[in-house]
């Protein structure tokens, strides 16, 4: 299991390094702005509907499975949005940072990007719930389309691999340009979708993780195959 998620993970971390030393780099408002550079109204439209998923669509899909009776999935599913959106809304009210409408105020040289339509919000801004909701659903996606790979595959196989390798970093894709379109609409600052995004990346791998430690939830598992 390890050896066909590590691709998922890898990619992750090595994303996240990206955009801790951007974090480091440069100031929060400067690198808003940087990141905020290019508008343009197709991606206007496209960032503002894109962003939705994570406030009901997302949900629905992770529903589907029930009517083919793979509820596990749906189980681990909401088990891991609880858990990380418990940890999430925690972290909101214990910090409380201003979001980029508020923090720009106090900037009037200062212009930040906006998106026409979108209302903005003003507190609560770390960590992002949509990038933690956006991480999970595509993280689960992830978990058990490697362990699919794994009871399906008996041996290497290099084209299969291939397409395996390559869902796997179009699911890292989906879930990174979630975050981002937080960013872009500026409703977070990077910092937030990236908590955002560790909290949705660790909590399904720690619920599978020991998920499948417990004799329990392992015969379950045993009697009911992910595939």
């Amino acid at each position: 299991m390890k050896k066909y998620f590590s691709i998922y993970g890898i990619a992750y971390f090595l994303l996240l390094a990206v955009v801790l030393v951007l974090l480091w780099v440069y100031p929060k408002l400067e690198l808003h702005l940087l990141l905020n550079s290019y508008h343009t109204r197709l991606q206007d439209i496209f960032f503002t509907y894109y962003s939705m998923l994570a406030e009901g669509p997302l949900y629905f899909f992770a529903l589907l499975p029930v009517f083919w009776k793979h509820i596990k999935l749906t189980i681990f599913f909401a088990l891991s949005e609880l858990t990380g959106g418990a940890v999430l809304q925690l972290l909101k009210h214990l910090i409380s940072m201003p979001r980029p409408h508020s923090a720009f105020e106090n900037y009037p040289d200062m212009v930040l990007p906006v998106v026409e339509g979108v209302n903005l919000h003003s507190s609560n801004s770390f960590p992002s719930g949509h990038a933690s909701t956006f991480f999970v659903f595509f993280t689960c996606c992830a978990i058990f389309l490697a362990y699919h790979h794994q009871l399906s595959t008996g041996q290497d196989n290099h084209k299969s691999w291939a397409v395996f390798s390559f869902s796997l970093l179009l699911l890292l894709s989906f879930a990174a340009l979630g975050a981002y379109s937080r960013v872009y609409l500026s409703q977070h600052f990077l910092s937030d979708v990236c908590m955002g995004s560790v909290i949705g990346f660790i909590t399904p791998c720690l619920i599978f993780y020991f998920g499948r430690k417990s004799n329990k939830v392992k015969k379950w598992y045993q009697n009911n195959r992910m595939v």
